[in-house]
C-alpha cells in the first residue's frame, strides 16, 4: 500500500450542497440578487447531471445560477421536498464555528473562546458582552454549521454539505448528533431524517421567522439509535431493524428406525444409535422411545427375525436329522421373487446347483 501524508484530511469529494435559500434577480439594474428563504431544500452543484437527478428524485427544474459574489456559473434546482433521507459518514460530520467573512475570504474563526485565525480571545465576546450574537452579522460572527451527509438515492459516492448560519439550528444539530455518536462511537453508517422547521423568535419586541434544518436519526425505535453501530445494510435499509428475524425450519431428523431395519447386523443396528446420540437426537441413558425402538430392532436382528415383515426365519436350517437328511421345501414357479431381499446379502449357491452347473 502506497504512503500517506499524515497531516492531510482523508474525505470523500464534495459533489454538492444542500441549501435552504436562494437568490432572485433585483428589479434594481444594479441592484444586488434578493434573498429569499425557501420551503423546500435548494441542490446546487458545479455538475449538471447531479442537479438533473435530483430534479428527478425530489423535483423541480434545472437551472444554471452564479452564486453571489462568485463568477462562476452552476448548476440548482429548487426542489419541491421538505424532507430528505440521508447517511452520516463515520466520525463526526459536523463542523461548527463562528465565522465573519468579507471580501477577502474569512477573517476571523471562533469557538466562542479563542479565535483560530489570530489565536487571540473571542473578538464578539470582548466586545458586545454575553449577548453578542443578537446583533446584526455586518458587525460580528455568524454561526455556521456545515455537516456532511450522502444521499443515498443520488450517483456517484461523496458527499453533499449542508451549510446552515442559523443559531437556533446549530444548537439543534449539535445536540442531536452528540447523542448519536455517543452510542455509536462514530463507527458505523447512521441514516437521518432532515427537514426544514419554520421558527419565530421575539427579540425586543420583535418577531423574527427564521428557518430552522432539523437532523434526527431515522431509526424505527430510540433504541436502534442508542443501541451501538449498526450495519452498512441497516443504514441503507433501517425498516429492516425492526423486521422479525426469520427463524430456522425444524430440523430434519433422519429415520433411524428405518435405517436400522436395513441393517445385516447388530453392530451395525447399534451404529445407527450411536450416529442418533451424537447428533442428539436420541438420550445419551436409552430411556427415549427411538432408542428402545433400536434397540429392539437390533434383538430382532440376532434372533433372525425379519426386522421388515417380523416373520421368524431362525428356524429356516434346522441342520440335518438323524440320518443326515435336510429337510426340504417346494416351491412353485413365480411364488418366490426374481431377487432377494434388499435386507439380505444376495443368496450365493454352489457351481452344481446352478442349472448346467453339472455337466
Amino acid at each position: 500500500m502506497g504512503s500517506r501524508i499524515l497531516t492531510m484530511k482523508r474525505q470523500a469529494a464534495e459533489l454538492g450542497r444542500i441549501r435552504t435559500g436562494y437568490s432572485r434577480p433585483n428589479p434594481k439594474p444594479d441592484g444586488k440578487p434578493i434573498p429569499v428563504r425557501s420551503k423546500t431544500f435548494v441542490l446546487t452543484s458545479h455538475s449538471r447531471d447531479y442537479v438533473a437527478a435530483a430534479a428527478d428524485l425530489y423535483g423541480g427544474t434545472v437551472e444554471q445560477w452564479t452564486p453571489q459574489g462568485q463568477n462562476v456559473t452552476q448548476w440548482r434546482v429548487i426542489t419541491k421536498a421538505t424532507e430528505l433521507r440521508a447517511i452520516l459518514p463515520q466520525g463526526d460530520p459536523l463542523s461548527q464555528s463562528y465565522e465573519f467573512w468579507t471580501g477577502g475570504g474569512c477573517s476571523r474563526r471562533c469557538d466562542g473562546v479563542t479565535e483560530n485565525i489570530s489565536g487571540d480571545p473571542c473578538v464578539c465576546l470582548a466586545k458586545f458582552g454575553e449577548d453578542w450574537h443578537e446583533r446584526s452579522p455586518k458587525q460580528v460572527c455568524r454561526p455556521t454549521s456545515r455537516i456532511n451527509v450522502m444521499l443515498p438515492d443520488m450517483p456517484d459516492l461523496g458527499y453533499w454539505r449542508l451549510e446552515s448560519h442559523s443559531y437556533y439550528a446549530a444548537d439543534a444539530m449539535a445536540g442531536g448528533l452528540d447523542t448519536v455518536l455517543q452510542a455509536t462511537e462514530g463507527r458505523s453508517l447512521m441514516p437521518v431524517r432532515m427537514w426544514i422547521e419554520q421558527r419565530k423568535v421575539v427579540r425586543n419586541g420583535e418577531t423574527k421567522n427564521f428557518p430552522v434544518v432539523m437532523l434526527v436519526p431515522a431509526l424505527p425505535k430510540l433504541r436502534h439509535a442508542l443501541s451501538g453501530p449498526i450495519s452498512t445494510a441497516a443504514a441503507l435499509d433501517p425498516a429492516s431493524l425492526d423486521r422479525p428475524a426469520i427463524e430456522a425450519g425444524p430440523a430434519v431428523v433422519p429415520d433411524y428406525a428405518a435405517e436400522a431395519r436395513l441393517c445385516r447386523t447388530v453392530e451395525d443396528a447399534r451404529q445407527v444409535w450411536h450416529r442418533a446420540n451424537r447428533a442428539g437426537h436420541v438420550a445419551r441413558d436409552g430411556s427415549d422411545e427411538l432408542s428402545q425402538e433400536l434397540r429392539r430392532i437390533a434383538d430382532d436382528i440376532e434372533k433372525g427375525i425379519d426386522t421388515r415383515t417380523g416373520e421368524d426365519h431362525g428356524d429356516d436350517e434346522q441342520g440335518p436329522d438323524d440320518e443326515g437328511v435336510y429337510d426340504g421345501e417346494f416351491v412353485e414357479d413365480g411364488e418366490q421373487g426374481d431377487e432377494p431381499p434388499a435386507a439380505y446379502p444376495p443368496a450365493s449357491w454352489p457351481a452344481a446347483a446352478v442349472p448346467g452347473g453339472g455337466r
